[in-house]
């Protein structure tokens, strides 16, 4: 039984259209690259390949990625010991010089978290000490960057073109 219905599916499968359209027409790789004929004296080979069609990385991508590296040169490396040893206890003396923990300050960002929930917000950036964009904002910036330059380009050929419409329609003829 099992073997009927893949044979069956087999049939199918192949007495049917192609379900997704036509197939692309294909160049055949003669016509994109003819060989040089060799020399059959010399015992050359000669290779005749056409260049695949890989993938392209968005350019705001690598902007956005040189930016980051950029952002990042020169800062100093954080340490991977986050031990504090600043104060280290001998004997039976606590540690003169603990830091102690700010009340006041503690208590006005408590009142401040309080007062950003009670209008909606978020209270997540009130903890970042070190605010670095992320590779998105990073990204979103080159992209915008690279539009604006496009738009400059184009508007620059646009008055080129208007300029050159103009003075050959101002030009007298003969």
């Amino acid at each position: 039984m099992p073997i009927g219905l893949i044979a069956a599916a087999a049939l199918i499968g192949q007495s049917g259209a192609a379900p997704y359209g036509p197939a692309a027409p294909v160049k055949p790789a003669a016509s994109q690259c003819p060989p040089p004929i060799p020399d059959p004296k010399t015992g050359e080979i000669v290779v005749c390949a056409v260049k695949p069609q890989g993938f392209r990385i968005d350019p705001d991508i690598l902007a956005a990625k040189e930016a980051k590296r950029e952002a990042r040169a020169g800062r100093h490396k954080p340490p991977e010991n986050l031990k504090d040893h600043s104060c280290t206890v001998v004997g039976a003396a606590p540690c003169m010089d603990a830091p102690m923990i700010n009340l006041p300050g503690a208590v006005a960002t408590a009142v401040q978290m309080g007062q950003r929930l009670a209008k909606g917000q978020e209270i997540g950036s009130m903890f970042v000490t070190d605010p670095q964009p992320s590779e998105y904002q990073l990204y979103l910036q080159a992209k915008k960057e690279r539009e604006e330059k496009e738009a400059d380009a184009a508007a620059k050929a646009a008055a080129a073109q208007a300029k050159a419409a103009s003075s050959r329609s101002s030009a007298p003829t003969k």
